[in-house]
């Protein structure tokens, strides 16, 4: 999204007023934009016309003729979601309402490469658009979450860890391609803080949001928008030295990341170290509930290591909340140990009204950042009058 697209009377801001309630009619936009009715009535009509907008029923007159009233269709636009992890996809179908449909997983592997992995997530999103467009919705727009780098100008994956293949691949166009659709394609870390930002935490205009699952990411908000930096790198915490991870080498190429200590994969692969079976995140949390003494150990120690890092960032960027996601946020004794870390390291400025919880979202965190940032690109297309 450009500067241009997300200024004040945009279509994107104009709709993200209707769906939040802020404006119901023409006229509640009027004094909230503080543009002519002419230039809003113009932007509204596009916008009707595209299909994001509906007039329906009037509301109370003040004093002049009774507004009709702006709202969403309830069978509307959607974006196609998928929220990709190294093994697994969730997809689904996201309304401008943040409602979402049809929500499935997949077993997924992207490090077989992009051929692939190209051909399982057009399938099913291809099957998905069919179940939208049965139920009377217009599908609209195409939304990614890929856990690696991306340029989301061009829809580029750039140098993933662990993932032959997949760098330059320009998973944007191949999907457009396949699908007949606008597609976004945006790092995984980054939608998710989106969409935790714009369901659970609306009011806050500053946040670090962290998906700890097999691997570890994060995403940003700064002024109540999503922030990448200069390069689209902003967040990344999963690279971050740390010193217990001392020497180990990590899939980046660098050694001694947080990575290698902190994620599902690190804890995973201690714990066959250590003679236990566990593959994934599932199996940690399942070995955590249970008790068993090795998993929760390793467990709150990823969570030291993870706060360590964040208190860092507390320090400097001074947020109003540190919301933990992603599959091992599940674990209580992780989100215990960031919390307790943070108060023991950070500035008590930076912590006295810093509220650190895990996500409310849950698994749909993902498919509302990207299907509402997919619906924003489609809004900011809608020609200006």
């Amino acid at each position: 999204m450009t500067a241009a697209d997300e200024q004040s009377g945009s279509a994107a801001h104009i709709l993200d007023l209707v769906a939040s309630g802020a404006a119901t009619s023409r006229a509640d936009l009027v004094r909230e934009l503080g543009l002519a009715a002419s230039t809003v009535s113009a932007r509204v009509q596009e916008l009707v016309d595209a299909g994001l907008l509906t007039e329906h029923g009037e509301g109370a007159s003040r004093g002049g003729r009774r507004p009709r009233l702006l709202r969403i269709p309830e069978s509307g636009a959607v974006a196609l979601a998928a929220d990709l992890g190294s093994h697994h996809a969730r997809i689904g179908a996201v309304g401008l309402t943040d409602a979402v449909f049809d929500t499935s997983e997949h077993g997924f592997d992207l490090t077989a490469g992009p051929g692939p992995a190209l051909d399982l997530l057009a399938a099913r999103l291809g099957e998905l658009a069919e179940a939208q467009r049965a139920a009377g919705r217009a599908v609209r727009a195409v939304g990614v979450g890929f856990p690696g780098p991306v340029d989301t100008a061009t829809g580029r994956v750039i140098a993933p860890s662990r993932m032959p293949g997949w760098h330059l691949y320009e998973l944007g166009d191949r999907l457009r391609d396949r699908l007949g659709l606008p597609v976004l394609v945006d790092n995984d870390a980054n939608l998710m803080a989106a969409g935790e930002h714009r369901a659970a935490h609306p009011a806050l205009r500053h946040l670090v949001v962290v998906k700890a699952g097999r691997g570890i990411g994060s995403g940003v908000i700064s002024g109540g928008r999503l922030y990448r930096g200069a390069g689209g790198s902003a967040g990344d915490i999963s690279h971050v030295r740390v010193d217990a991870a001392a020497e180990r080498p990590c899939s980046c190429g660098n050694i001694g990341c947080l990575e290698t200590v902190a994620s599902g994969a690190a804890i995973a692969a201690a714990l066959r170290e250590g003679g236990i079976d566990a593959d994934g995140a599932a199996d940690i949390l399942r070995l955590v509930a249970d008790g068993e003494p090795l998993a929760t150990t390793l467990v709150r120690q990823a969570g030291r290591h993870i706060g360590g890092v964040l208190s860092v960032v507390v320090n400097f960027f001074n947020p109003e909340a540190v919301v933990l996601g992603g599959a091992l946020a599940q674990a209580e004794p992780l989100v215990a140990a960031v919390r307790g870390v943070l108060y023991e390291r950070c500035l008590p400025m930076a912590t006295s009204a810093l509220t650190i919880a895990a996500a409310s979202c849950g698994p749909d965190a993902g498919l509302l950042g990207a299907g509402h940032a997919a619906l924003r690109e489609c809004a900011a297309a809608v020609p200006g009058p």
